[in-house]
């Protein structure tokens, strides 16, 4: 099986690609590199451009007419950056993979897997969400991956596309084998926040400490990218079967996550744990665009994909230091 992976040189999309080549799987990485990482392709079949690019996909597909599917990463995914430049966000995340859908089918590749968003829920009373729950993006990131996600479903409808939305919750960790990570110094998101902490000596912003949950802080779910990526390889090799459960004919929704909550709070008291040594913190106020958070309760990854994550949290973070203490030696050309 050979599959285009769009935003294949950034964290996630990289990840992907490395479990797609060692379970036998050939990845085709497209990426423009404005996030993105080229020392991520080495040794793979890479197109630097954009997912807008008509000649560059048409120029991909002719090279490679056995493209079975295609896997969606490409996004920009800052929420407090999508607040102050949403014009730049719906650009990037909407019209632009409006246009890669239309060169995805021009050339005739309908399978698409999507990387979409949790973000996209509205948080309920006990902060657990199914893939029917409620849906109201606070942000703008979020309102693009909800805006897109109606586009993908009414295309499916249409028989156009068979489209399968897997939400994911908090992506955390590296490669096991610390082949790729995040390739961002200076990670916006809580463990990147703590990692930046204890490197600089800094104490650790809790942003937020005045949510309805069990102490304040927010609360997330978060999922090792290694667990991220073997669902992916599942939904690969089920795709036909996965989306014809669906109930819009060749849409499928999956939530990707662990199905526990854990506040940031208790992420530093793990993140503590795995580093044997206090991380001095502060309390201060809600970021623009954040949310209480919120945590899977669907076991429909376990039902259709055969899928349930491996990693525990504290590996994840452990694998988190392992990577940024090597990020460097990977990324050549610094930041």
């Amino acid at each position: 099986m050979k599959v285009l992976i769009a935003g294949g040189a950034g964290f996630i999309g990289s990840t992907v690609a490395s479990a797609c080549l060692d379970s036998g799987i050939v990845p085709v990485i497209l990426d423009n590199l404005v996030t993105g990482r080229r020392e991520f392709t080495t040794d793979r079949i890479f197109y630097e451009g954009d997912i807008a690019d008509a000649a560059l996909l048409d120029a991909v597909f002719a090279d490679h007419p056995d493209i079975e599917a295609a896997i969606d990463c490409a996004a920009l995914i800052v929420v407090p950056e999508s607040v102050a430049d949403p014009l730049r966000y719906y650009t990037e995340n909407v019209a632009k993979g409006i246009q890669f859908l239309g060169h995805l089918r021009r050339n005739n590749c309908r399978r698409l897997l999507f990387s979409a968003s949790a973000s996209i829920y509205a948080t309920g009373d006990d902060f657990t969400v199914d893939e029917g729950s409620p849906v109201d993006p606070l942000s703008p990131y979020a309102r693009t991956k909800a805006v897109f996600e109606t586009a993908l479903r009414d295309i499916a409808a249409a028989g156009e596309m068979q489209v399968a939305s897997l939400r994911y919750f908090n992506p955390i960790g590296a490669d096991p084998t610390m082949r790729t990570g995040l390739q961002v110094r200076r990670p916006t998101h809580a463990l990147g926040k703590m990692v930046e902490a204890m490197t600089t000596g800094e104490k650790f912003m809790v942003t937020g400490v005045d949510w309805p949950t069990r102490d304040g802080s927010g609360i997330r779910d978060y999922v090792h990218v290694w667990d991220l990526a073997q669902a992916h390889i599942k939904a690969l090799r089920r795709f036909d079967e996965l989306v014809a459960t669906g109930d819009t004919p060749g849409y499928q929704v999956v939530n990707l996550g662990t199905g526990t909550g854990t506040t940031v709070r208790e992420l530093l008291s793990a993140f503590e744990a795995v580093t044997g040594r206090p991380l001095p913190s502060v309390e201060t106020g809600r970021r623009p665009g954040d949310n209480a958070g919120s945590y899977t309760r669907s076991e429909r990854a376990a039902k259709l994909l055969g899928w349930r994550p491996q990693h525990s949290l504290e590996e994840g973070i452990r694998h988190t230091l392992q990577w940024f203490e090597r990020r460097d030696r990977v990324l050549s050309a610094g930041d």
